[in-house]
């Protein structure tokens, strides 16, 4: 069965029709520049263009980079702040031609889809999935439940919001040396393990294909680090699970059991119509 996924990103928006027997793309990515200022007429713009370019008449499952509830986008730390309040599942779908939308946060989305497919397949304790990027993602399951919308990335660690300092953004604005930036994010695990006691961290984002550069580095950490096995696709094919689940009537498993068994509990993204939404699986 073939879904469409569209992650939303600061810097980027990348989008796919997914194979959701296999848990990966099913033709090659399209992506384009998130464009700045990232408005949200601006962004819906561009989500359409990714979509139209495989010309997909079906529903669409999109992550975005802040908190999610009932398909409204309550945060914006790396886009526009006018995106705050707005009802951006009922903005894409209208955009999309009614095309319906199913909106999530875009690290629990790369979660599901490590939980159910990759890195995190068949744990059961606490895991937590890290996305660096232009920000810090985080997706927390325990006992193979999402806990939605956690936005770890903005703990503060020495003053500073994390992400600001342990983002792969923050590697390169600063120019760091692979060492120092490990360094930096090994004292960001090492806060969150400390609040959290996981049992697994899952390292995503572009970054995780690089882990054998600084995953060696990240010392002292207790709990097992892996890198994200989906890597940078896990957003996409974790958008397409919930746009599937919310054609179905429930929230995504991670475990492959149907939409109704589904273990992960949590708000729902909305499926968005011109008219108004449903509720629909996270």
């Amino acid at each position: 069965m073939k879904v469409f996924g569209v992650d939303i990103g600061g810097s980027g928006i990348k989008g796919a029709p997914v194979d959701l027997e296999r848990g990966d793309l099913a033709e090659e990515r399209h992506k384009v520049l998130t464009p700045h200022p990232a408005t949200p007429e601006a962004v819906a713009d561009s989500v359409r263009e990714v979509v139209d370019h495989f010309g997909w008449q079906g529903p669409v499952g999109a992550t975005f980079p802040g908190v999610v509830t009932d398909g409204t986008t309550r945060t914006a730390a790396n886009v526009d702040k006018h995106w705050i309040g707005v009802d951006a599942a009922a903005l894409l779908t209208s955009r999309l031609g009614s095309r319906p939308v199913t909106l999530l946060n875009d690290a629990d989305a790369a979660g599901l889809a490590e939980m159910r497919y990759g890195a995190g397949r068949g744990r059961i304790g606490t895991v937590i999935v890290l996305t660096l990027g232009t920000g810090i993602g985080s997706a927390v399951f325990t006992g193979g439940r999402l806990v939605p919308n956690t936005e770890l990335g903005h703990l503060e660690l020495h003053g500073h919001d994390a992400e600001k300092r342990a983002s792969t953004k923050a590697k390169e604005d600063g120019d760091l040396t692979w060492q120092h930036w490990a360094r930096r994010v090994r004292k960001y695990l090492a806060h969150v393990e400390m609040l959290f006691s996981p049992e697994l961290f899952v390292i995503g984002g572009g970054v995780s294909r690089k882990a054998e550069k600084f995953l060696p580095l990240l010392e002292d950490i207790r709990a097992e680090i892996v890198p994200a096995q989906l890597q940078n696709n896990a957003g996409i094919v974790g958008a397409a699970m919930a746009a599937h689940a919310a054609r179905a009537g429930g929230p995504p498993a991670a475990d492959g059991s149907p939409p109704a068994a589904a273990d992960l509990r949590g708000p729902r993204p909305a499926v968005g119509t011109p008219a108004g939404r449903a509720d629909a699986g996270r």
